[in-house]
């Protein structure tokens, strides 16, 4: 399986943006202590500003604010610290009062003429106004009841979170500090949470959470110096006077012993004799009061169409078909004696196809990226600065995670990207799938996609610490496994049929995920689709099918958003003939950073437009 920021970090962070905040002032702001509320009416009002220009950028500034105030770790991730020594609420409260600012904000919706705008801004506005609006729609329904799973486990992102915090200077050790004091309350906050869901009959399905409370004993260790929370601080830099770092170490110890693991104990203690009994049995959204309303609603966030539940099954199975197609010219072209079920099995068990030694794993795909990074500059014009590395998969969830997944770097932060590679049960992980799942997850996919995202300068601050459009992001990755032999990469048939087996992956995304949230179907039905289409392994499969059963709709944004760039790049060969240049195109696709694939598809129209008028 895949993904991603991990994909699945990507998605968690989009699904909990909370409480309301206001931002500090300046010469367009009310005062200091306005509430959010005061500052949206001063901004509406014209007359408080010199131009348009002045009062959209001030609404951008207060939504980016709003937002970094409302989920600190985001920021964090991101490599924006104005918020390191917070949490975010996870409180039944905090979520009444994050729906109500959201009401607020999306009124702003109408307030600006686009026409008074520059082009620039006029698409930050779309990018602002769909964005917001995708908040309040999910705001709607009761999603904050679903955000504890055994793939992306919320404690596991408590801990990706402290270990993503920079340790360079004094005022970031007490950041530290603050964060590791607040753990145990937003582990009480989410067990409130939770209850409050179970009391309501909604509750994330059982085989969605059997494990967690195993994951949860997985972070308390008995020597602190070895508990994940414990790592980031295990060498302090010599910048950090070495007497008061020794003594901060001891502080950080004393936290992890007599409140960090108590509040992991509790809370798993409340998973494994509260939650799992009460759990539901049923799989689907449309199971779950106002389901059918609450699944399009995750069909519209994470595609950004108006595709319905139907209408993207029915492209799935016509995907699945087509690459099936494409799949079986090769097994031709090998001249292997059986059908392609008889290839999958033969792809699944040949020990030629997996590693014995993790460490080989791991240098395998270093060898990948190393062969890729010299061929970029043929196919893209804008390169990111920021460097990017591949790191193994943590142990405390290499057993429920993805195949492989990418972890935002900073510049600010002084943090690289990372491609992080699974390790665990390397019988799963086939060497045929590890160099589309390199241009996925690192080059030229999410580390290209978002770390230019983060580096373009003029870019409004939201676009930068929000996590919404998937379909732009993960079709984006899907996207980059195409640019494979551009790149020097598909030499070997076995590596293009893996390839093949990745995309057909996505496709069979869209049949599952419908199948389960809009026509009824169970996990079983869904894992022998699975099966029936597809080589990928049987722990792969059973941890996809989980993980659709657990974020629904998150998956049908890969080849919802594939198409849709494909389609696009057909468009412009077809009007620009020989004046199309691959070069360009990438980069109008990423120049704006995330983006719907409405604003996608306008920006690459004016962009064939101004080819055409030259």
């Amino acid at each position: 399986m895949k993904k991603s920021t991990p994909k699945y970090i990507m998605f968690l962070l989009a699904s909990l943006i909370l409480a309301c905040s206001q931002p500090e002032p300046d010469a367009k702001s009310p005062p200091k202590n306005a509430s959010i509320e005061e500052q949206l009416d001063y901004i509406s009002k014209k007359e408080n500003f010199s131009t348009e220009t002045e009062r959209l950028q001030a609404l951008f500034e207060l939504y980016a604010d709003n937002e970094l105030k409302q989920l600190p770790p985001m920021g964090t991730i991101m490599g924006n610290h104005t918020y390191d020594h917070l949490w975010m609420e996870v409180s039944p409260e905090g979520f009444d009062r994050r729906k109500q600012t959201l009401k607020r904000l999306y009124e702003t919706k109408d307030w600006f003429d686009v026409a008074d705008l520059s082009p620039e801004n006029a698409t930050n506005y779309q990018v602002y106004n769909r964005s917001v609006a995708d908040s309040y729609y999910t705001s709607q329904f009761p999603n904050h009841y679903l955000i504890v799973d055994q793939i992306q486990n919320y404690n596991h992102y408590i801990a990706m979170t402290m270990q993503s915090m920079p340790i360079r200077m004094e005022k970031d050790l007490q950041n530290f500090k603050s964060r590791m004091e607040g753990i145990a309350k937003v582990l009480a906050d989410m067990q409130a949470l939770l209850q409050k869901g179970l009391d309501e009959g909604i509750s994330m399905p059982y085989t969605s959470v059997v494990q967690v409370p195993a994951q949860l004993v997985s972070l308390i260790t008995d020597n602190p110096e070895e508990s994940a929370f414990y790592q980031p601080i295990a060498n302090l830099p010599g910048s950090i006077d070495s007497e008061g770092g020794r003594s901060f170490q001891e502080e950080i110890r004393n936290l992890i012993s007599q409140e960090v693991n108590p509040a992991l104990l509790t809370f798993h203690n409340f998973m494994k004799d509260t939650y799992l009994p009460r759990a539901r049995r049923t799989y689907g959204l449309k199971d779950l009061p106002n389901g059918e309303a609450w699944y399009n609603e995750r069909i519209s966030f994470h595609t950004t169409t108006d595709l319905t539940a139907k209408e993207i099954h029915e492209i799935g199975k016509r995907e699945v078909a087509r690459i099936l197609g494409e799949m079986e010219q090769i097994i031709e072209e090998l001249k292997f004696k059986g059908d392609i079920q008889a290839f999958n099995t033969f792809l699944k068990e040949d020990p030629q196809f997996y590693f014995i030694d993790p460490e080989e794993l791991l240098k395998a795909y270093r060898d990948i990226c190393k062969r890729i990074d010299p061929e970029l500059p043929k196919l893209f014009g804008i390169m990111p600065v920021l460097p990017y590395g591949v790191n193994e998969t943590p142990a405390y969830r290499a057993k429920s995670a993805p195949s492989a997944y990418y972890m935002p770097g900073s510049r600010e932060g002084g943090r690289a990207g990372y491609f992080y590679a699974n390790t665990y049960d390397l019988k799963s992980r086939p060497k045929w799938g590890m160099e589309a799942l390199s241009l996925h997850e690192a080059v030229p996919g999410h580390h290209f996609q978002i770390t230019i995202a983060q580096e373009l300068e003029n870019d409004p601050e939201f676009k930068k610490v929000t996590f919404q459009f998937t379909a732009f992001a993960e079709g984006w990755g899907l996207y980059a496994e195409s640019l494979g032999e551009e790149l020097g990469l598909y030499t070997d048939p076995y590596q293009r049929y893996g390839r093949l087996t990745e995309e057909i992956w996505r496709a069979i995304r869209l049949v599952v995920d419908t199948g389960i949230h809009a026509l009824g179907w169970s996990r079983e039905e869904a894992i022998e689709y699975f099966k029936a289409n597809s080589g990928i392994a049987e722990h792969d499969i059973t941890v996809e099918v989980d993980r659709y059963i657990a974020w629904p709709g998150q998956a049908l944004a890969y080849k919802i958003g594939e198409l849709k760039i494909l389609e696009l790049k057909k468009r412009a060969k077809e009007k620009l003939g020989n004046d199309f240049d691959i070069r360009d195109f990438h980069d109008v696709v990423l120049g704006s950073g995330v983006v719907p694939l409405s604003v996608l598809e306008s920006n690459v129209e004016d962009w064939i437009a101004g080819q055409l008028d030259r």
